[in-house]
Parts: C-alpha cells; sequence; structure tokens
C-alpha cells in the first residue's frame, strides 16, 4: 500500500511517495504547475507506476485553525483529481510544512538557488511523514 503526498501550490506541486509498508515518506518530483489537466494526468502516472493506492494533500490552514485563503483551491484541486484518478484524497494540516522546509535545508547549509528547487518536494514530504505518523499510532 503506498501512498502519495501532494503540496499544491500554485506554480509547483510537490510529490511524496511512501514506502510499501506505509512507514516513511520520500521526496519524489516536483511537477511545475501548466494546466489542470496536465497536472492530473501527471500525477495519474506516478500513481499507476508506483501502485498508489491513497494519496494525501496538504490543506492549509492558518494559525488559529481555520481554512488558509488558499484551502478552497486545493479542495478544488482535491475534487477534480478524485474524478480522475477515482482515489478520494485525505486533506492533512499543512501549516508551517513550507517553513519547516526551509529551515532544514538552512541548516543543511543549502544554497538559496537549489533550496528553491527541492522547497516543494520536502513540503510534500513532511505532510505525507506527518500523515503517516499519524496512521501508524491510530
Amino acid at each position: 500500500m503506498k501512498v502519495l503526498g501532494l503540496d499544491v501550490g500554485d506554480k509547483k506541486i510537490g510529490v511524496a511517495l511512501s514506502d510499501e509498508l506505509g512507514l516513511t515518506a520520500q521526496g519524489l518530483t516536483v511537477i511545475y504547475r501548466t494546466s489542470l489537466k496536465k497536472d492530473l494526468e501527471e500525477i495519474k502516472k506516478i500513481i499507476d507506476l508506483h501502485h498508489v493506492t491513497e494519496v494525501v494533500i496538504g490543506y492549509p490552514r492558518n494559525m488559529n485553525g481555520t481554512a488558509g485563503p488558499r484551502a478552497e483551491l486545493v479542495k478544488r484541486f482535491a475534487r477534480e483529481l478524485y474524478k480522475f484518478t477515482g482515489i478520494k484524497p485525505v486533506f492533512w494540516d499543512e501549516r508551517l510544512s513550507t517553513v519547516e522546509a526551509e529551515k532544514l535545508l538552512i541548516s543543511g547549509d543549502i544554497s538559496r538557488r537549489k533550496r528553491k528547487k527541492v522547497i516543494d518536494k520536502l513540503a510534500a514530504t513532511l505532510i505525507l511523514s506527518g500523515y503517516l505518523n499519524y496512521k501508524s499510532k491510530n
């Protein structure tokens, strides 16, 4: 059972994948967004290639727990992904995932240019990792 983690942004979608047992998350790729149809096709290819059975999408919340300004866009994307793949995505609180990813990359002394290339993939990995940890305890 592999789980796909997505960090959906305006320009890029960070993608992470779990191992077969659903215990660990690894960054997989970054999809540079062009159109909804092409984005969905790219994700579907990944789902089919890796035999993904579950999809987790980072859900943008404000620090007080309310839905963030991008929440409706992410919900709309999730609905379209469900229609396209038949897999109903699970939402996972992504508060501070990008901030945490940035801190990890800075602490690893990664240059700003390199950080821009991998931050979305790392954010997706953190989202997926949080979800997998939760599932393993419940």
